[in-house]
């Protein structure tokens, strides 16, 4: 039965971002808002302290002369400070502008040059040189604003020089920032995100005030998430699902524990304990890898009872989402192994998850069936830059493996031509900064968004993508193939799995390119003789190419004859953001791999 979810939320949603941060900030000014690291220890601070910080910096924004829609960068990793310049920068009425920390500095200049920035936020002295680089190429920029850079001259300053700025200018209009915020239209510009895109150059994609709010509200409509859930938050800023994070908190009042270090993640879970994370797939993906090929190393009677607590609780899920009961006998067994084994798994994450939502990319579903056997239950989602993140997310209640849950209230859905993917409502862009004609291919003249991705719709309204139809290809019998499908595939069932990427257009037959996790073969080394080695040492020895071949074969037993992989060859190395493999947000520019390693392919085919 599909969950219903009243829509007058719709007629009662704060007129703008800004207003919606100081409502929260009235409504619980005493409440954590935020909670950060500084040094080894966490600092906490509570919405009227972060409005307080936040109403400053954006009324030294408006000192610096910062207009409506104006747009405002902000080049940075995720940290505190970073949703400080965020919630300012709406809050002064401009607009702001995401670069990721990683993204080199012709694409940097290319971003703020295009979007016209006024100002950027710097977060230190590497994202410093690449705008004072290319400082002639930025005639727009007036002013740098840096966390922890060295400001020199006059053309960059501190975070606390902004503030001070503001604090003068509060001093003379005490209203100035309350008044310009609430003058902000729903349609206003707010965010300006440049996808990193797999192919060419980024593209601007314009979001709107009244589709943040819109976000965070839909959640909170659907009961998801309260004040009381704790979140920890790691996911780039600069990335929609990052910024949803935030509309949502606001919504729901829920405080947020922030560290940007993908490092640190499960250190951080042990210490922050939170009720729920937002990831990407490859985070679930190396942990999980992580746990099988820790107990694989165990071997013995640790290993057979942890495979035997598997069974027992993909078992006792699968006849709890068929709606059976669970015999006596394996209910017993069930508890003996959640204080054994599933238990121990729980505390790695902290110990009080609700459950963790994944988007970006399509998660495996053995995968995301292995975590709720664990008691760890992964709420997928879906959606794009282009629909300000969310569009799709199942829910605690009615969670369906293998879908990404029905579409958000308020907005619509339906399936197209090759039954591509249409979304129409509040959260779907404006169009593409300076690019008319890729927005007209985009949205139609009356408001839906082709996605690009193919997927079907079940009895009860949830979706289930069936691929990127730009990444399906035919061989040359005939046959279509989508590889994300056979790609999750195989990093299910090999846990030392980085990326698995296959090709095969116009080919009569599918060949791969495999990559191995560095942290999970280092690992594997210690545990076989190779302690010391290289990466490149390790993926070459014989033992592991036959390890990677046995899960190949693996992995064919599961697919169709016509999508076996009948050849393949294991990189030297894996692929990186830096090498330009990957973009920001880990999804692997397929194009570039395939040009980089056209040599390897052709040989498979040879």
């Amino acid at each position: 039965m599909p969950i219903t979810i009243d829509t007058a939320f719709l007629d009662t949603m704060p007129a703008n971002v800004a207003v919606q941060f100081f409502d929260r900030v009235a409504a619980t000014p005493d409440a954590e808002a935020f909670r950060f690291p500084r040094g080894e220890a966490w600092e906490s601070v509570t919405w009227k302290q972060a409005g307080d910080k936040v109403e400053a910096l954006a009324a030294g924004l408006i000192a610096l002369g910062v207009q409506p829609e104006q747009r405002v960068g902000i080049a940075s990793g995720t940290r505190y400070e970073w949703i400080l310049a965020d919630l300012a920068i709406m809050c002064a009425a401009g607009a702001t502008t995401t670069v990721y920390p990683s993204t080199n500095a012709e694409d940097t200049t290319y971003i703020l040059g295009d979007s016209e920035s006024r100002v950027v936020f710097a977060e230190d002295d590497e994202q410093l040189a690449k705008l004072t680089a290319h400082r002639a190429e930025l005639p727009h920029v007036m002013k740098v604003v840096t966390f922890d850079g060295k400001a020199e001259g006059d053309w960059v300053i501190t975070l606390d020089d902004l503030a001070a700025m503001g604090a003068a200018l509060l001093a003379e209009q005490p209203d100035v920032v309350r008044t310009t915020s609430q003058a902000i239209a729903p349609d206003q510009l707010a965010t300006l995100i440049y996808t990193s895109g797999t192919t060419g150059r980024p593209k601007g994609v314009r979001l709107r005030h009244s589709s943040w709010v819109y976000e965070g509200e839909a959640i909170r409509a659907q009961g998801i998430l309260g004040p009381d859930d704790l979140e920890f938050r790691w996911l780039p800023m600069a990335h929609s699902f990052g910024k949803v994070l935030m509309s949502t908190q606001m919504a729901c009042g829920f405080a947020a524990a922030i560290d940007g270090r993908v490092e640190k993640i499960v250190d951080n879970l042990g210490v922050v304990k939170p009720t729920f994370m937002g990831a990407a797939p490859r985070i679930f993906e190396k942990a999980h890898g992580r746990i099988v090929t820790m107990q694989a190393a165990e071997g013995g009677a640790k290993e057979k009872i942890f495979k035997s607590a598997f069974k027992v609780g993909l078992e006792v899920e699968r006849l709890k989402r068929e709606g059976k009961s669970v015999p006596l006998a394996l209910k017993v067994q069930h508890g003996l192994f959640d204080k054994l084994v599933f238990s121990k798994i729980r505390d790695r994450f902290g110990g009080n998850v609700r459950f963790f939502i994944s988007g970006a990319a399509a998660l495996n579903r053995d995968i995301a069936e292995w975590f709720g056997a664990a008691g760890i239950k992964i709420l997928e989602g879906y959606g794009l830059t282009e629909t300000s993140a969310g569009s799709f997310v199942n829910h605690p209640d009615q969670n369906k493996f293998g879908t990404v849950g029905p579409v958000f209230p308020g907005s619509e859905v339906k399936l197209g031509d090759n039954d591509e993917i249409m979304i129409k409502g509040p959260g779907v862009m404006d169009g593409y900064h300076n690019l008319p004609e890729e927005t007209s291919r985009t949205l139609t003249s009356d408001g839906w968004l082709h996605t690009g991705d193919k997927g079907a719709l079940d009895e009860d309204g949830h979706l289930v993508i069936t691929g990127r139809i730009k990444e399906l290809f035919k061989t040359s019998g005939g046959k279509y193939i989508a590889p994300p499908a056979i790609e999750s595939k195989f990093k299910a069932v090999c846990p030392y799995a980085s990326q698995f990427m296959v090709f095969g257009n116009e080919r009569n037959y599918c060949v791969a390119l495999v990559t191995l996790d560095p942290d999970a073969m280092a690992g594997w080394a210690e545990e076989n003789g190779m302690s010391g080695a290289s990466y490149t040492e390790v993926v070459q020895s014989e033992a592991v190419q036959k390890m990677v071949g046995d899960y190949v074969e693996e992995l064919n037993s599961h697919l169709n004859r016509w999508e076996t992989i009948k050849k393949w060859k294991l990189l030297d190395h894996d692929l990186t953001v830096e090498s330009g493999e990957l973009t920001p947000s880990m999804k692997v520019k397929r194009n570039v791999v395939e040009d980089n390693h056209k040599a390897l392919i052709d040989e498979m085919y040879a």
